[in-house]
């Protein structure tokens, strides 16, 4: 696990370096990349996961949108991956996960968890850069859990 991380770690910084080197065109940002997986329907867990963040409005922002839900599946199966760090060394690097605000646009009185459970984690409820051309990395608070939100584009 720990080469896993370091792996992607090291995917990250020459993603970054080939982008600084690279005009950006537009038209490679069109590209996402989409796993078969996302034409599958909606597991129980994702659609509370959904109903928790956009509450009553969960038919009419996702739902009812094909291509929209099709990312959020996207988001939930294969974006977003949770990985305990075992090394200490690298547990301490990183935004943490409190910094980042709540997406609390539809369910305003929406609530952190109080106990991280990666089985439980919901993405969504937070105002990750999903939409991001690079991947990014958050650190969970007291704990040795890394939550790695890949990019749309790769």
């Amino acid at each position: 696990m720990f080469q896993r991380l370091i792996s992607f770690l090291l995917l990250l910084t020459v993603g970054y370096l080939s982008d600084a080197q690279t005009p950006t065109l537009k038209s490679s940002l069109s590209e996402i990349h989409y796993d078969a997986n996302v034409n599958n329907p909606l597991t129980t867990k994702e659609f509370k996961q959904i109903k928790e963040v956009y509450g009553e409005y969960a038919d009419k922002y996702v739902l009812d949108h094909p291509e929209r839900l099709k990312s959020v599946k996207n988001i939930l199966r294969n974006r977003v991956i949770v990985e305990e760090i075992s090394d200490p060394k690298y547990s301490k690097e990183g935004e943490l996960l409190s910094t980042v605000s709540l997406f609390t646009s539809f369910v305003k009185d929406l609530t952190r968890d109080d106990i991280f459970n990666p089985q439980t984690f919901n993405p969504l409820k937070y105002n990750f850069e999903f939409y991001s051309k690079h991947a990014s990395a958050f650190r969970v608070d007291g704990t040795n859990y890394i939550i790695i939100i890949k990019s749309q584009y790769q």
